[in-house]
């Protein structure tokens, strides 16, 4: 897939902080990522001592889903559902370098945005996944 430009992202997070102010927002956004990717969803869900609880699990599939949309607003295709082999097939990968070449504007999203390591981690494999399905 091709880069997702640093305007696209900044499009979609502005929307998104606007979007903020209604609750359902954030609900709809982590029920849209859990149905979308289950394959996903269940990894992050295995890793939710290091993720601090349910709470770390919810903010990793919204932000997840934000990334989807910048796909989706990128190239005009949802991304598909990414199966168990290939998040195995980009976990060999160094998250920070591969992600930063492949999708530098998405790498600098998830900097700005993502405060717990351990997150940012996860959404950066989760960010390879998303770009070597689609």
């Amino acid at each position: 897939m091709s880069r997702v430009p640093e305007k696209v992202v900044a499009e979609v997070v502005r929307e998104a902080s606007i979007k903020m102010s209604d609750p359902r927002y954030a609900q709809t956004q982590v029920g849209t990522w859990v149905q979308n990717q289950p394959a996903i969803t269940t990894y992050v869900k295995a890793h939710v001592k290091e993720l601090g609880g349910a709470e770390g699990v919810v903010n990793v599939a919204f932000h997840a889903q934000l990334m989807a949309t910048c796909i989706l607003r990128h190239t005009g295709r949802s991304v598909r559902k990414v199966s168990f082999e290939e998040l195995d097939a980009v976990s060999g990968l160094d998250r920070v370098t591969d992600l930063k070449k492949r999708q530098p504007a998405i790498f600098d999203y998830l900097e700005a945005n993502v405060e717990m390591a351990e997150m940012r981690t996860i959404l950066a494999l989760i960010a390879l996944a998303l770009d070597f399905v689609h």
